[in-house]
């Protein structure tokens, strides 16, 4: 019993409160994040808050390299669009007016921690609810394989310039602009460029490609900004960008999956171990849950004003249906400077871990509700589209081919020259579509994983669908969507290894294909040919579709 007391213990049971809070939410399907928060809470009721784990710097880390795996994915010329940079803006506006608004009136009815809050700290605690988590719509729309499809592209476009207004608020915060050094960033970055496309050439595939990933968000890219005055976080988002057109940007988004994901952890658990919450908090906190009904109607109606369907404005509303990470240190910092009182930083606490207890379900629950509420729903729809959520034209194919690596590619061109241009290529990423459209292959954009997708597409004439991912779990949610359709033709598959291809096909697919010990196979029986080397009779394995040689038997040349 006496270990338990020491810093070690401590951190003993802090490390087991986590797991267990979380895989307890896993098995109940719900965030681990909110098995994170709450076991927080629980440790600092128990008054169990001296541990030695750095708690904040590595939610720091995990919040950095959040940003910097947002930014190798993110598409800058997408905050551009109107519905990203305007629908942002004006849901802010109305949120934070309507607020505002509220916490005054209920100043004037006496309520308690609102009695003396001037306009002022009224619009600044509007201005923290304004904001959605980026850390829990990122995870959700990851979980799900969402982050392509419309109306994930559209929650994060909206969630970033969410950030940008809490760093220019943090900026602002300190007293102090930042330093006129800060105008040469441009030409640092450009200038660095080169230099990291260089180093991520020759990481190669082991334990220096998170390493170096590590070393370009936090050393480059956060410590930069730090030193001219900006918010590191916002370096990190920024280097991302940068290099986010490498060819090897997914795979080194890849290779620090896990470390964000552990760091992250801390984040949420030190939310619970900021303070502990009274009566008081917890009903004004839920007072607050309340109010992300009109929150989240601001976002519906707003979008559908920008020509969004339904359904995609619908799916955003649903992801950004919560309260942010930014806006609780937006409220620590003004809590720090006396600009609000000390119970509102427990207050935003509270109401964002409850916010998220809420959102999680309604976002495991998304399509289910569309489906139940349509038909109110497209009232709000306005008579013309836009241009990105309009049917997809799919150019009379018959075959469809899924991912464009190499893989895909040469699957692609075997099929062309068989079938002709009955075959359409489809691939997430735009460079590597425009890559193809100049090279002459019929290609279109479009995300396979993503449920929109299969919704604006006519399935009628389609006859065969090739999935040539790498990546099982892009397969694996490509053949849920396809099922998810009715497609009654045949589903093939690609795989790395021998048990996904078994679980490819207890998932529904019709065959799959092992690429690595098919290959192997492959490139044997070519040897055989190209060489003259004796051979002996090749049969196929039934169970695994793999060519196979004998031990014994007629050899032949």
């Amino acid at each position: 019993m006496e270990f338990l007391q020491t810093t070690a213990g401590i951190n003993s049971i802090w490390v087991g409160s986590a797991f267990l809070a979380g895989f307890i939410f896993k098995r109940l399907h719900l965030p681990p994040m909110l098995g994170f928060l709450l076991s927080g809470f629980l440790m600092n009721f128990l008054g169990l808050t001296n541990g030695s784990l750095a708690l904040d710097q590595i939610a720091d880390l995990g919040i950095i390299l959040l940003l910097f795996s947002i930014g190798l994915k993110l598409d800058l010329r997408g905050l551009t669009k109107p519905e990203i940079w305007g629908g942002s803006t004006v849901h802010a506006l109305l949120t934070i007016l309507f607020l505002t608004l509220l916490i005054l009136g209920a100043g004037t009815l006496g309520l308690v921690h609102f009695t003396n809050l001037n306009l002022g700290q009224a619009a600044l605690i509007g201005l923290a609810l304004s904001f959605s988590s980026t850390i829990f719509a990122i995870k959700f729309l990851e979980e799900k394989g969402e982050l392509n499809a419309m109306h994930g592209r559209v929650s994060i476009g909206i969630l970033i310039m969410q950030d940008l207004m809490a760093v220019f608020f943090l900026t602002l915060s300190k007293g102090e602009f930042p330093s006129l050094w800060a105008l040469t960033l441009p030409l640092f970055l450009l200038a660095v460029r080169p230099l990291l496309r260089h180093i991520i050439d020759h990481l190669g595939h082991g334990e220096l490609l998170p390493l170096g990933g590590l070393f370009i968000a936090l050393a480059v890219g956060a410590t930069s900004f730090a030193m001219v005055g900006l918010k590191p976080d916002l370096g990190a988002l920024i280097i991302g960008m940068v290099i986010g057109s490498h060819p090897r940007s997914t795979e080194l988004a890849a290779s620090l999956y896990s470390f964000k994901d552990l760091f992250l952890i801390s984040f949420f658990f030190q939310i619970g171990l900021s303070a502990t919450p009274t009566v008081d908090h917890a009903l004004i906190a839920l007072v607050l849950v309340l109010v992300l009904i009109v929150k989240s109607s601001f976002y519906f109606l707003v979008l559908t004003r920008f020509r969004l369907r339904a359904r995609t404005s619908l799916l955003t509303t649903l992801a950004l249906s919560n309260y942010s990470e930014f806006g609780l240190l937006v409220t620590a910092i003004a809590t720090k400077n006396n600009w609000l009182p000390p119970d509102w930083i427990i207050i935003v606490a509270l109401a964002l871990t409850f916010s998220f207890l809420l959102s999680a379900p309604l976002n495991s629950k998304a399509n289910a509700l569309f489906d139940r509420f349509a038909p109110l729903l497209h009232r709000f729809e306005t008579k013309t589209r836009h241009r990105d959520d309009i049917p997809i034209d799919l150019q009379g194919a018959e075959i469809l081919i899924f991912g464009m690596g190499p893989f895909g590619t040469m699957a692609y061109e075997v099929t062309r020259e068989r079938q002709g241009d009955k075959i359409l290529a489809v691939d997430h990423n735009l460079d590597i579509v425009k890559q193809h459209h100049q090279e002459g292959r019929r290609i279109i954009w479009g995300d396979a994983t993503d449920y929109d997708f299969w919704r604006k597409i006519d399935l009628e004439k389609i006859k065969i669908i090739m999935l040539a991912f790498t990546n099982h779990q892009a397969n694996m949610l490509a053949l849920q969507e396809i099922q998810s359709t009715g497609f009654p033709g045949p589903v093939t598959a690609s795989s790395r290894f021998d048990d996904h291809r078994l679980e490819l096909e207890e998932a529904g697919a019709t065959a799959a294909y092992n690429i690595f010990a098919e290959a192997g196979a492959g490139y044997a029986d070519h040897v055989c040919r190209t060489t003259g080397l004796v051979c002996k009779t090749q049969f196929i394995v039934p169970s695994t579709g793999i060519p196979q040689y004998p031990t014994a038997g007629p050899e032949e040349s």
